[in-house]
């Protein structure tokens, strides 16, 4: 007799759902290096696991609050700066019994607090803290929102193409229809109105009612910055078609070029004025696990709604309180990260020596990266204006295809696969993400050490070169 927990009485939902970034060739790398090949995780965004140094500041206050019995030794001081045995004081008395007990569902009223101070100050317009919830990780948060929108099957939600594949595997869970609406590589992977207006005409004819867009800026994996004059056509899009926005902007503190610097979609929204901005839902996101901290274990993170009717922001807050609280040390390192060490502090030099020395470093990686792709032989990629990632086409030749097509595999997985075998890069392949028909990438992060990066790019070219020779018939190729 078959039991409720086999696999094929599981929720078809969870059977269908697909996350190409644990995905096979993920599973194929541990087993690699079970083996005792040298791998390199190139396939999240994960800055500790490949090296990243955590910043000092939040650490020692992280550490005072865990270990509150070391604010009583008197030689305290010797270890641990004035600054940070201040700000740990006060975290632990914004708490009801320090780390170990539950928050408000919501979070820390002073954390959240603190972060809509931080919004403010980069908006130039005041944030409401009742109106902001502390969750674990951006990805719990982008959860619960989908969550409350996606009533049904034939609930669309607009999701960029190529996208971050949290949104197509929660869209899936949730038991909703995603709507995909293409980006164009050719032009630096811009966004057309008249492609999502289409995308939004052709889910309305097989009877799906689109209620939300997802913006993911800077782009994942494609590493876009969005200009104003582009939110602004979003935000009328959005407006025009009664959508609420869920702006996906943990990548923000991630830029590495100056022309197009981030912008948020609040900021642009609050910008055009009444009645849009009176209007127009929206629902921005953001984490510590991203810029120039990289925290992604302590899972910390926040959403915070623009325009949602206080009746709906209770029932969300309902849902909410299932999970009784956010995990404490992910809200208390959000709040180190909205409101750092400030000028005369005595931990703002370090500070910001270490931060500007990661951003500087992931600059120059993003060039080398993109430069490195660029080399190859049937390689195009964009540059890497923001984010972690860069999103290189390969132009496979026919016969790699055919081979791929043989072992019932998509062409650009048989090519990661190839290449995790022969050089130790992990990556993911873009048919993860939605890619066009017939056009076949792979993402890597820009993570790995700044020093390894040469040696990990010729590794990648030679292996390349090969690829293609063994493949290659001059019959045409896969192309944009």
């Amino acid at each position: 007799m078959s039991k409720p927990l086999d696999y094929e009485n599981l929720n078809e939902n969870v059977k269908k759902c697909q996350y190409a970034v644990r995905g096979e060739l993920y599973l194929r790398a541990s087993e690699l290096q079970k083996e005792g090949k040298k791998i390199i995780f190139t396939n999240v965004g994960n800055p500790h696991a490949l090296g990243q140094k955590p910043l000092t500041f939040p650490r020692q206050v992280i550490a005072l609050c865990q270990a509150p019995f070391l604010l009583d030794d008197p030689n305290v001081g010797l270890i641990f700066p004035a600054d940070a045995i201040a700000r740990a004081k006060q975290f632990l008395a914004m708490t009801s019994g320090g780390l170990g007990a539950y928050s408000d569902s919501r979070g820390i009223p002073g954390v959240r607090k603190e972060v809509a101070e931080f919004i403010e100050r980069r908006d130039g317009y005041p944030s409401d803290p009742e109106l902001i919830f502390l969750t674990d990780g951006a990805s719990k948060g982008v959860m619960q929102i989908l969550n409350s929108v996606i009533r049904g099957p034939s609930d669309g939600i607009l999701v960029p193409v190529p996208q971050y594949p949290l949104y197509s595997a929660s869209i899936q869970l949730l038991g909703g229809s995603l709507v995909p609406y293409f980006l164009e590589e050719t032009a630096n992977w811009g966004l057309d109105i008249n492609d999502l207006r289409q995308s939004v005409a052709q889910a309305r004819f097989k009877g799906i009612t689109v209620r939300a867009m997802v913006i993911i800026n800077p782009g994942n994996p494609t590493g876009q910055c969005l200009s104003v004059a582009n939110l602004k056509q979003i935000i009328q899009f959005c407006h025009q078609e009664n959508l609420v926005l869920l702006g996906d902007e943990v990548y923000q503190q991630n830029i590495y070029q100056d022309e197009r610097p981030f912008i948020s979609a609040r900021k642009v929204l609050l910008d055009m004025g009444p009645p849009i901005s009176k209007e127009l839902q929206l629902v921005s996101f953001h984490t510590v696990s991203k810029g120039y901290w990289g925290e992604c274990g302590q899972r910390g993170g926040y959403f915070e709604m623009t325009n949602i009717a206080p009746k709906a922001v209770e029932e969300i807050y309902k849902v909410a309180s299932i999970s009784l609280s956010p995990n404490v040390p992910g809200q208390i390192f959000m709040g180190l990260m909205v409101n750092p060490p400030k000028p005369g502090d005595i931990s703002y030099d370090q500070y910001v020596r270490e931060s500007k020395g990661i951003l500087e470093s992931l600059r120059r990686r993003a060039h080398m990266m993109t430069d490195g792709f660029n080399s190859c032989r049937n390689v195009v990629c964009n540059f890497t204006e923001g984010a972690m990632y860069s999103f290189p086409q390969i132009r496979l030749p026919p016969r790699a295809i055919e081979a791929a097509n043989k072992l019932g595999k998509a062409p650009d997985v048989l090519y990661c696969l190839r290449l995790l075998e022969a050089t130790g890069i992990s990556t993911v392949p873009g048919s993860g993400f939605g890619q066009k028909e017939g056009v076949f990438h792979l993402r890597t992060t820009i993570l790995p050490a700044e020093e390894d990066m040469p040696a990990i790019m010729e590794s990648f070219k030679k292996f390349n070169d090969e690829f293609m020779e063994q493949y290659e018939d001059h019959r045409g190729y896969s192309r944009m």
